[in-house]
């Protein structure tokens, strides 16, 4: 028995080991794609200055900045519904019945094709409420994207929060609403954050929502407005490389491009990550 449990123990660290180096190797071999293809048409005018020449030279400013107000509005949009649904779904829902619907219409949502936001996007916010292909209908129809995500991991931060904090802030007279704001939202708050790392993520790279609703080829504005239309960086890399029309220029534009995104993406989970891991250091102190 012992031979045996040794064996299999073995047999489940190697398996681990093996799936931990694919996955290392896998991404090692992604970034060493797009950073090589990338990295020739990096410098601060590229980051700075807008498309030139039917976009075969110049930068891609315009696309940075619409890609930062879709993803700022989007979330900013989605957050709050978001974790007041989950903080609903989870202290007030009733009758049980209701819950489980309520939980499975966002789960299906999450598994829906980004297309069909887009689609739906179109529908609602450009033709039915007549915002147009703006920034406005983008930013809507992504932050619709990002509800289940962001949902889903709010509810699985507020059931972390240990029942003794819940039971011990009720016991001493506070409300179930004090409760909520000054012991579970508090305490949950660096996985809710996590959530929100992850949907930031997904808003910022996703090409199919924005096709209909926000995006255009090519602008060297900036958007005045919620209602103009922007560029934005995962639709500059569509764009370029199926739509453009010199692609030995216009190739490495798009990968520099994907570089660009990456790092973004980048940076802004670093700074979450770093806001978290303070939050957690304080709380042991």
């Amino acid at each position: 028995m012992k031979n045996s449990r040794k064996i299999k123990a073995a047999i489940g660290i190697f398996s681990l080991n093996v799936s931990i180096f694919l996955t290392i190797s896998f991404l090692a071999i992604f970034l060493i794609v797009i950073f090589s293809k990338g990295f020739s048409v990096l410098s601060w005018e590229f980051i700075s200055t807008s498309p030139r020449k039917y976009m075969t030279e110049g930068g891609i400013y315009p696309a940075i900045v619409g890609t930062f107000w879709l993803t700022l509005i989007s979330v900013g949009f989605a957050l709050p519904f978001g974790v007041l649904t989950a903080i609903f779904l989870t202290s007030y829902a009733k009758p049980y019945w209701l819950v489980r619907i309520v939980r499975t219409a966002i789960n299906t949502l999450a598994g829906v094709p980004s297309i069909i936001f887009g689609l739906f996007g179109l529908t609602v916010f450009v033709n039915l409420f007549h915002f147009d292909v703006s920034l406005l209908s983008g930013a809507l129809t992504l932050g619709i994207l990002a509800l289940p995500v962001i949902i889903n991991n709010t509810e699985e931060a507020i059931r972390t929060v240990p029942n003794d904090f819940i039971e011990a802030s009720l016991a001493l007279g506070a409300t179930q609403r004090q409760t909520i704001l000054r012991v579970i939202l508090p305490t949950a708050f660096p996985n809710i954050l996590t959530g929100t790392i992850i949907s930031i993520g997904r808003v910022a790279g996703e090409t199919a929502p924005i096709l209909f609703t926000a995006a255009t080829f090519y602008t060297r504005q900036l958007p005045r407005s919620v209602f103009d239309e922007v560029m934005a960086l995962p639709y500059h890399i569509y764009a370029l490389l199926t739509e453009g029309s010199h692609a030995e220029k216009q190739v490495p534009i798009a990968y520099g491009t994907a570089v660009i995104l990456l790092l973004l993406v980048l940076f802004v989970s670093t700074i979450a990550i770093v806001i978290r891991y303070k939050i957690r250091k304080k709380r042991k102190w």
